[in-house]
């Protein structure tokens, strides 16, 4: 089982997609009077559910931020594959 130090440990790869995503993450968890760094003090259950729902708050944020840029693409008549 992973400890709450391995939940929110660094990414192996820094990028815009991923300090991205850590926003959304950190906005997420702000909604609910938390940072990153404050689950570490919570019970590790709590910890996991916070995590679980900031990670699909993030996951369907990044899709939206996909989608625009694919209908930005179509807009100006760039074609991209899938």
């Amino acid at each position: 089982m992973s400890t709450q130090r391995e939940l929110i440990s660094e990414p192996i790869a820094w990028g815009f997609q991923t300090s991205l995503e850590r926003a959304y993450i950190e906005e997420y968890l702000s909604q609910f009077g938390y940072s990153l760094e404050s689950l570490e003090y919570l019970p590790t259950e709590r910890a996991i559910e916070l995590m679980r729902g900031a990670s699909q708050f993030a996951s369907l944020r990044m899709c939206e931020v996909e989608a625009r840029s694919g209908l930005l693409d179509a807009i100006h008549g760039n074609v991209r594959s899938l």
